[in-house]
């Protein structure tokens, strides 16, 4: 029987010490304060989009398909924590307003190179993210267009410029106290916030007949 060499055990111990590293890392991942969705579970924007938007999308462009009418994929919402490099508590307090705004687990984005006038450093926690999809993605929107952008205040519309040029729309808010979820006792400084709404439209016209017609309200053209 001949006898492993040196080499060959190396590598072995590499895979085994692979997998262990994958199956801790599986077994550490957040859950989130937010019980899971139920079963069956269906929001209003899914089925209004399923029954009138997609119809209504495909009479405006003269889509043969309903394959090719433009729907949105998933919101990206950011939070910048600044402070986070001299209180570590700030981020904190910013990953729970978020996952309680999002309903789920933000990730902490870092630094990813260091700048000296800021004093940051490369691999410094500088923010947190959330990517929805799916469910979790109508449910924001939904909550987002019926109950948070109302409470903006002296709110006109959301501008139409603010598309990427791709269909896909960016929106900064000053105050995430917006959102009803947060506690003004527990997070009493407002923060600034990007939302992302990313779509498959392609264009900004096809972008925003779709988030016209799911709820967003925009700014009317000057006649």
């Amino acid at each position: 029987m001949a006898k492993e060499t040196p080499k060959e055990n190396s590598k072995e111990q590499q895979k085994e010490r692979k997998k262990e590293h994958v199956k801790v890392h599986m077994t550490e991942v957040p859950k989130g304060p937010v019980a899971p969705l139920p079963k069956g579970y269906k929001v209003r924007v899914s089925e209004l989009y399923g029954s009138t938007v997609r119809p209504a999308l495909m009479k405006d462009f003269g889509l043969t398909s309903p394959m090719a009418a433009p729907k949105m994929v998933k919101i990206v919402i950011n939070i910048g924590v600044s402070e986070a490099k001299e209180n570590i508590q700030a981020l904190d307090l910013a990953k729970e307003d978020l996952s309680l705004i999002a309903g789920q687990a933000p990730q902490i984005r870092r630094a990813k190179k260091s700048i000296s006038n800021f004093k940051l450093r490369e691999g410094m926690p500088i923010g947190v993210r959330v990517t929805l999809r799916g469910i979790r993605m109508c449910e924001f929107f939904d909550r987002f267009v019926s109950l948070s952008v109302p409470r903006v205040r002296d709110f006109q519309g959301f501008d139409p410029r603010l598309f990427d040029g791709r269909g896909n729309l960016n929106i900064g808010l000053k105050e995430h106290h917006i959102f009803p979820e947060v506690s003004m006792e527990k997070s009493p400084k407002a923060r600034g916030m990007n939302i992302t709404f990313v779509t498959t439209a392609g264009d900004d016209k096809k972008g925003k007949a779709l988030l016209e017609y799911l709820g967003m309200p925009f700014k009317k053209a000057k006649v």
